[in-house]
């Protein structure tokens, strides 16, 4: 079950339940979509099996907050003291999604500025981002951050087929 829920924040989200079927259209999308991406960016990929990894939404909160709140988490929980946009903690187990997204709606919205995109656009692609963390999709070096935008890119576009 995807949950929503704000903290220390004035924002209000309305699209719950057309979200979480975005979400889930890109969960039952992604392996094949992971799979042709992998090809394209590691010449000679193989794949490890001829059976997708299928990955379905567990216990899954996203927490829409201040940059204070997640610069708070930041600091207690991973020993970091900058802002950022979002934090995902991964409780995923057999493929079945279990974790929570925390997202900085400040940062969001400084982000949609600086990089002149709209807020709802930019609010989705960070929402997907820590979906697909908890996916297992890392974005540590650059080669991993190409294949998570990527996926992000991918999934905006899935989105286009809903009202959000």
């Amino acid at each position: 079950m995807i949950r929503y829920f704000i903290e220390d924040t004035d924002f209000k989200f309305k699209k719950k339940k057309i979200c979480t079927e975005w979400i889930h259209s890109v969960l039952k999308q992604l392996p094949q979509k992971s799979e042709e991406i992998a090809e394209r960016n590691n010449p000679g990929f193989q794949k490890l099996s001829d059976n997708p990894i299928i990955y379905l939404a567990g216990d899954v909160n996203i927490i829409f907050c201040s940059d204070e709140y997640l610069l708070g988490i930041n600091k207690q929980y991973l020993k970091h003291n900058y802002y950022t946009d979002v934090i995902t903690f991964d409780y995923t187990e057999n493929f079945v999604l279990s974790g929570d997204i925390f997202v900085s709606i400040d940062t969001v919205k400084s982000n949609a500025l600086e990089f002149k995109t709209d807020f709802k656009d930019e609010l989705y692609r960070v929402i997907i981002h820590g979906i697909l963390h908890l996916c297992g999709f890392k974005d540590s070096n650059s080669h991993q951050k190409k294949i998570m935008r990527e996926l992000e890119d991918f999934a905006l576009q899935c989105k286009l087929a809903f009202a959000i």
